[in-house]
């Protein structure tokens, strides 16, 4: 589960993860050598001689292609932030793993740094903007296989080694899959059953074709958990983007579905689609008060708890099971019991307080506080948050979820001084004006007759961005558009014109100042765009 904290990174919603022996036959010879996840490939130059994975951190991604062309090396992207909570989970469960860093003196890993001054534009160029974004390149920069976030570290370990032993590039997989070839490996069909298809910047086909698409595969795909991925993948999919995909037979797709909640091992591999959407996929396939309701319910219900108790998952993962339980206890307008929030409660201090791990607790945290919300625990989201605070090496994010606590009570004052307080300790240009845009939007929706301090908060947004370098990419740009939109909304009727002016003359200031042949300036002029006559 995807739960991205101002920007759906796609995504999506929670996150948690998803090399080898010389790779030279298998880019460019016909017989590619088989590596197994076991493999401990002896140390190579160049790397951090701590042990720790040799990250190339200067954003010259040129630099790091040719190094990889004359290496005969796959380039790993890894897209991040130091506040993401899924960002830093990858590092609490997969990165820090011997076994992937031994790993990694066998491809040229990038880190892209959300906040670094280029990172927004390469970002354009590469199409990541959710953190975490990770691609696997051949030196050539065919992408191999984009890697989604909500697999454990043992099946995102699994994935890598699937993606070094194919010849293909994903797009070549999913052409031959598509007209029912016989050449597609089964290492193949798993790749593309673990392709981050929720991504929105994926490109393999339009994000309104994802979910017929993963129907097709899975029809395709030979009988198995690849097979059962993929349908599973589109049911998610198609129940959680309206409208969802139709002419599916339900009654078919519900006995599937819970067959495989039935399976612990087919639950567990799959535990990214059963605790990221499971109030979506019973509206999808059933409606209330019937018994293919009752039915999934029990199924969905008791696949959870397992993956709740299953300590061989990650603490972030097991707390998403927690999620799931509590979103489906509040289903129908069900309203949970005592027993069921005293035992929701007590799961969640547990996980939490077996969390040491500074990196961990950035993502455990968030999805504890999360967890509490969706049981309408708020005030012990509250106190969590709060006492994290002290401790967190990115504190305004847990800002930001207070904000969020705050306006699910009604309290838009509390919300608003939240917002303006993450905004405030927000570090990183990219960071800072995420906070930014966020801050200005609760304000023109929380306190839309506060003139004086939405201008000041828009023009202060505005201030930074005049001094950064490729300030109008990716996320910047999608933060701006919104923040953009909002403003015009707050506008629309022209009663707040005369701060709404100051504004946009600032903006048209600094969009004057990029070269007309910039692709920034006309990305600036469309922020505001619909209110220029």
């Amino acid at each position: 589960m995807k739960i991205h904290s101002v920007l759906s990174s796609g995504p999506s919603r929670l996150l948690t993860g998803l090399l080898l022996s010389s790779i030279a036959s298998l880019l460019l010879c016909a017989a590619p050598p088989v590596f197994a996840a076991t493999d401990k490939p002896a140390a190579t130059a160049g790397h951090n001689d701590a042990g720790g994975i040799g990250w190339r951190k200067d954003n010259d991604v040129d630099a790091a292609f040719a190094l990889a062309k004359a290496s005969k090396k796959p380039v790993f992207l890894y897209w991040g932030a130091v506040w993401c909570p899924p960002c830093n989970q990858v590092k609490a469960t997969i990165f820090n793993r011997q076994d992937f860093i031994d790993r990694s003196r066998h491809f040229i890993p990038v880190y892209l740094d959300g906040d670094t001054p280029s990172a927004q534009k390469l970002a354009a160029r590469f199409k990541v903007r959710g953190y975490p974004t990770m691609i696997l390149f051949k030196p050539d920069g065919a992408e191999i296989t984009r890697l989604p976030g909500e697999v454990d570290a043992e099946r995102y370990l699994q994935v890598l080694v699937s993606a070094m032993n194919s010849s293909l590039s994903v797009q070549d997989s999913l052409k031959l899959a598509l007209t029912g070839s016989k050449k597609v490996s089964v290492e193949d069909w798993s790749l593309l059953a673990d392709y981050s298809w929720d991504d929105p910047e994926q490109k393999l086909v339009n994000n309104k074709d994802v979910a017929i698409t993963l129907f097709r595969l899975a029809e395709l795909c030979p009988a198995g958990p690849n097979a059962t991925r993929l349908y599973l993948k589109a049911l998610s999919v198609s129940a959680n983007t309206p409208p969802a995909q139709a002419g599916i037979d339900k009654a078919a797709a519900l006995d599937r579905l819970i067959k495989a909640l039935a399976d612990p091992r087919l639950a567990r591999d799959n535990m990214d689609v059963v605790t990221s959407v499971p109030g979506e996929l019973l509206e999808y396939l059933s409606t209330p008060k019937t018994d293919a309701r009752g039915k999934l319910m029990v199924a969905m219900n008791a696949a959870l708890l397992q993956l709740a108790d299953d300590t061989t998952l990650s603490k972030t993962d097991r707390l998403a099971a927690v999620n799931g339980l509590a979103t489906l206890a509040k289903l129908d307008n069900a309203k949970p019991d005592a027993s069921f929030l005293k035992d929701v409660q007590k799961r969640i201090v547990q996980i939490e307080q077996a969390t040491t791990d500074a990196y961990e607790r950035q993502s455990v945290v968030n999805a504890a506080a999360h967890a509490y919300g969706s049981a309408g625990l708020l005030d012990e989201s509250d106190n969590l948050l709060k006492a994290e605070l002290k401790r967190s090496h990115s504190p305004y994010y847990f800002m930001s979820s207070l904000a969020s606590n705050a306006k699910k009570r009604g309290d838009k004052a509390a919300a608003v001084n939240w917002y303006e307080q993450a905004y405030n300790a927000a570090k990183g240009p990219a960071t800072r004006l995420q906070w930014g845009s966020s801050y200005v939007s609760g304000l023109t929706e929380l306190a839309p007759t506060e003139d004086a301090r939405i201008e000041k908060a828009a023009q202060s947004v505005l201030a930074e961005i005049g001094t950064t370098e490729n300030a109008f990419y990716e996320r910047n740009r999608a933060y701006l558009d919104r923040m953009g939109k909002k403003l015009l909304e707050w506008n629309k009727d022209g009663k707040h014109q005369a701060s709404f002016q100051k504004v946009r003359t600032q903006l048209d200031g600094i969009c004057a100042k990029l070269p007309a042949s910039d692709p920034q300036r006309a990305a600036c002029q469309s922020v505001l765009s619909n209110a220029k006559s």
